[in-house]
């Protein structure tokens, strides 16, 4: 046993032979049949991923429920989206309140300005989100010249097709020139403001694909869902659209917390709510959801990041603005390390982010053929945003944010600062301290309110509020024998016996930032993910047929992240299978590996089947030759492969392949192949 715990920690320090095991594991006996969105989604509902909530109730646009195997999918994939960010980097780890009082998002200027461009159908009053409309029909007009053209439509276009049936596409050849506008249109569509969608809707004759009626010119809708708190409804509030805010409000906390230093990270799990325009495409646009966001404090002068040595070989698939901004969306391959030094990602702590993104969606199994890294291009920055990149998940519906990462400069921190009065800034020792002289005011109180009267405060507030130079100017008065001041129109004289001033000197041991501008406060670079889209489109780039079979779906799922890990399918259902089934349980349940006992009535092929498509990675039969000799077989679920051995050595072995440290060609030299029979006396 301790072999193989050794071997598991060995195992997490060679992450590259993972990746490449999962990669080839994945492409293993797979059919070149088209991916078939419809026979998914039959799956998905079938096994109870997630369906619509309220669905007896007619169900409501937006909003979905998790089954069993989708909650555990999501589990999975957030407990090592935990070791991967929190443990790996110590961040500290919070939960904030969901309902956050309208002063909070007046100031981080979410009321104002967090927003999507809408248009309406001028006859129905439907609503549309303009850019997604624009989008849509452009991209019917393309698949349409396609086939005029007698070629296969994008498969990405197709697929949306069949999506949005009601945008119907035409096979009309449209001239070269309209061509390539439209491709650079869309390769910049997140450029273009709410007016200039206007213009395109206008100049293209873009309509209400469902209607064909023309639509108005776009307005802004805030995505936030407004509330209120108390009985009185005198606290208006709003339901978070992202956990962010709770990060900055507890800044100072975890400061101290972290005995006063920068840099560190913040992460926090949550529900967040937007209030979205059209939500039409299952869990990757929805008004609630699951987020995970980072907060890494950094001082805004080095933004460089210890380990970044660690990641800087790690080559990226890259799409910057500049490509964007000339029509194209052509990738350029390039090391991290490279694009820090070249200046397209703007520092190391971005840089090393960018990095470990890519690490943890390979990880869990997304494909890194539909994987990207594009940056945002000036129009569609956040209001707080300096630079931004979008790891972009290729799915039915195209390219889709799954993670934005975001150097925030220190626009939270500042602005919140600003409101409350709180500093928001960091107290940091100085190697060696500053030394400085200055004139120092010092009154005879005594003798001032004596000789002054109410005078005397005024007096003092003038005095405190001069510069140094008009002090060192009153000085010099002073020791003629006397001086005058101008207050609120008054012209005060004053003695040495009234007023002294004297150059002293002053050590500072530490730097204290105030916030009088936005350069004095701790940079912030942000990762945020969306989980549920995550999942989905690890989904579709794991879902396949088999070649014998296009009706049977299959899941191929990384053991890291699949609901159930093992399959227990006992022959019979003799009550002396009993004490066996509830041994192989056990000794899984001891070693945190999850499995499911199958002892329906079905066939053990039907069972396997069944499981298949909920992503089951291994399962284990246990039949008559398993009461006689203590052995059973071991099935992986992407080549249908068996191996047999005793069952100590078979769930050695699974706890190995589950936590990464054995491959199944280890797994083959460990164990023998089934045949298919075993003897029995």
């Amino acid at each position: 046993m301790w072999r193989v715990r050794l071997a598991i920690s060995l195992a997490h320090l060679n992450i590259g032979a993972r990746l490449a095991h999962t990669a080839a594991m994945a492409s293993v006996n797979r059919t070149a049949h088209p991916f078939d969105k419809s026979r998914l989604e039959a799956l998905l509902n079938r096994r109870f991923f997630y369906a619509p909530a309220f669905e007896i109730y007619g169900g409501v646009a937006g909003l979905y429920d998790y089954g069993p195997p989708g909650s555990s999918l999501q589990a999975n994939i957030i407990a090592e989206w935990r070791r991967h960010f929190i443990v790996e980097d110590h961040m500290l780890e919070l939960d904030t309140t969901i309902m956050t009082p309208a002063p909070v998002f007046e100031t981080s200027g979410h009321v104002a300005r967090f927003a999507d461009w809408m248009v309406k159908d001028e006859k129905t009053g439907d609503v549309l989100r303009a850019d997604h409309l624009v989008k849509n029909v452009l991209q019917a007009r393309l698949a349409g010249d396609l086939e005029a053209r007698g070629f296969a439509a994008d498969k990405v276009m197709e697929d949306e097709k069949k999506k949005k049936k009601k945008i119907k596409t035409t096979a009309v050849q449209l001239p070269d020139e309209v061509v390539k506008e439209y491709k650079s249109i869309l390769a910049q569509l997140d450029n273009y403001s709410g007016p200039e969608l206007g213009q395109l809707c206008r100049s293209h004759d873009i309509r209400n694909p469902d209607t064909g009626n023309q639509v108005g010119e776009p307005q802004q809708f805030n995505l936030m869902f407004a509330s209120s708190i108390g009985p009185t409804g005198q606290h208006p509030g709003f339901l978070r659209p992202e956990t962010a805010q709770g990060h900055f409000l507890n800044f100072s906390r975890l400061l101290e917390f972290n005995n006063g230093r920068i840099p560190f990270a913040s992460a926090q799990i949550g529900k967040s709510f937007r209030n979205e325009i059209s939500p039409r495409a299952g869990l990757l646009r929805v008004r609630e959801f699951t987020m995970g966001e980072i907060e890494h404090y950094v001082d805004p002068e080095n933004k460089s990041h210890a380990r970044f040595a660690e990641v800087r070989h790690i080559v990226l698939p890259l799409l910057n603005r500049f490509v964007q901004e000339s029509g194209s969306t052509q990738v350029t391959k390039m090391s991290i390390g490279a694009a820090v030094d070249r200046g397209i990602v703007a520092n190391e702590t971005l840089g090393y982010f960018l990095a470990r993104i890519h690490l943890f969606l390979l990880k869990i199994g997304v494909d890194p053929r539909r994987l990207r890294f594009r940056q945002h291009m000036a129009n569609e920055m956040a209001h707080y945003a300096t630079d931004c990149w979008d790891a972009e998940i290729q799915n039915s519906s195209g390219w889709t944010e799954c993670v934005g990462c975001a150097d925030r400069a220190a626009y939270d921190l500042s602005v919140h600062s600003a409101r409350t009065g709180h500093p928001l800034v960091v107290r940091q020792a100085l190697k060696e301290p500053i030394v400085t002289e200055r004139e120092v005011p010092e009154f005879n109180k005594k003798v001032l309110g004596k000789t002054l009267g109410r005078d005397a405060g005024l007096v003092q507030r003038v005095v405190g509020e001069m510069s140094q130079e008009e002090l060192v100017r009153l000085k010099g008065e002073l020791s003629q024998g006397s001086a005058t001041i101008s207050a609120d129109e008054k012209q005060i004289a004053l003695t040495p016996e009234l007023l002294t001033i004297e150059r002293k000197t002053f050590k500072q041991s530490n730097l204290n930032e105030l916030f009088k501008s936005v350069n004095s406060f701790p940079n912030v670079i942000e990762p945020s993910f969306g989980f549920g889209r995550i999942l989905y489109s690890l989904l579709e780039h794991s879902f396949w047929c088999r070649e014998q079979d296009v009706e049977r779906g299959v899941l191929s799922l990384p053991p890291l992240v699949a609901p159930t890990k093992v399959l227990i399918v006992p022959l019979s259902a003799k009550e002396e299978f009993d004490p066996l089934i509830e041994e192989v349980s056990m000794k899984l349940r001891r070693c945190g590996i999850f499995s499911r006992v199958d002892d329906s009535n079905t066939s053990i092929g039907k069972r396997y089947a069944r499981n298949d498509e909920l992503g089951t990675p291994y399962g284990v039969t246990l039949d008559f030759a398993s009461l006689q000799n203590r052995t059973m077989t071991l099935r992986e679920r992407d080549t249908t492969d068996q191996l047999i051995g005793s069952i100590d050595d078979v769930i050695s072995v699974i706890m190995g392949l589950v936590h990464g440290a054995l491959t199944w060609e280890d797994a083959c030299t460990r164990l023998k192949a089934y045949g298919g029979v075993q003897a029995i006396e």
